[in-house]
């Protein structure tokens, strides 16, 4: 339900390294100047963006010196270029290209995928997927853990005088949380060892097992304490996976109708098929 698409994750990473800050003409002001060039808080902000992810961790005030550093020397190169006339050349042309593409699929994207997902949404999209989950049972339990089937037996014994199982449990159990009374919490299936767990789902609320269950630990006396459906996470806790599950859909859905749109002709044919391979994983 909630694992992301890596085309969605592709794309806000382009966008956020792309992003600037929503400065007022007046306020992108300029930070620090080379020669005769500026470098503005705008170009200061996407330097920042785009700081190699492990400077990115630094504290902010040394995000900043490390963006500003990296975009004097940006600068200053760039200058030297200029003077050489390499603005001019093939390869500085088609590399604007792209990068020019690449910004516009970004600004599209932002657009109508990252600024068109609402709040609303989101909370529909949890709403769906919540509904859909299937019922899944948890339950609460206790256990006495020993060694032998004897003292299992001689437990069950006890418990069937009406001997009290967290006192039992506190004085025969090997287990570390034998000071808990044997207490497991709530667990579903799948948690516990199969015929640990087999065992306690086939037991009524209340119930202690009436023979031993022995696993790879020992053999165990059960006592189910309680039993309720295990609750789906809250909004507020995949609130941004689910966020990104809906831009997931928006962007494919973009995508669709795009490709729809226009004829796309590869002329590879290793390409091709490893294009239409791509495609046809896509949800």
């Amino acid at each position: 339900m909630l694992r992301s698409h890596k085309l969605v994750l592709f794309a806000c990473a382009a966008i956020l390294g792309a992003q600037v800050s929503a400065f007022a003409a007046d306020e992108d002001k300029v930070v620090a100047t080379v020669g005769n060039l500026e470098i503005r808080q705008s170009e200061l902000d996407m330097a920042v963006g785009n700081l190699d992810p492990q400077l990115a961790q630094l504290p902010d005030e040394q995000k900043r010196v490390a963006a500003l550093s990296g975009a004097i020397d940006v600068k200053l190169l760039a200058n030297n270029a200029v003077g050489e006339g390499i603005e001019k050349s093939d390869e500085y042309k088609r590399r604007m290209q792209f990068i020019g593409d690449r910004e516009l699929h970004n600004l599209y994207f932002k657009k109508y995928v990252v600024d068109a997902v609402t709040d609303a949404d989101v909370k529909a999209r949890y709403d769906k997927e919540v509904a859909a989950l299937p019922k899944q049972e948890e339950l609460r339990a206790r256990h006495i853990l020993v060694k032998t089937e004897e003292e299992a037996k001689a437990i069950i014994a006890d418990l069937d005088a009406g001997k009290d199982f967290i006192e039992l449990a506190k004085e025969k159990s090997t287990d570390p949380n034998k000071s808990e009374g044997g207490d497991l919490g709530f667990f579903s299936k799948g948690r516990m060892v199969p015929e640990f767990e087999e065992a306690a789902f086939a037991m009524p609320v209340g119930s202690y097992s009436k023979t031993p269950v022995q696993t790879q630990f020992g053999f165990h006396v059960i006592k189910v304490e309680e039993k309720r459906d295990v609750a789906p996470p809250t909004f507020e806790e995949v609130q941004q996976q689910v966020r990104q599950l809906v831009m997931r859909d928006k962007y494919l859905e973009l995508i669709t109708k795009a490709k729809e749109a226009s004829k796309i002709d590869i002329k590879d044919e290793a390409l091709k098929a490893g294009y239409d391979a791509v495609n046809a994983q896509q949800p």
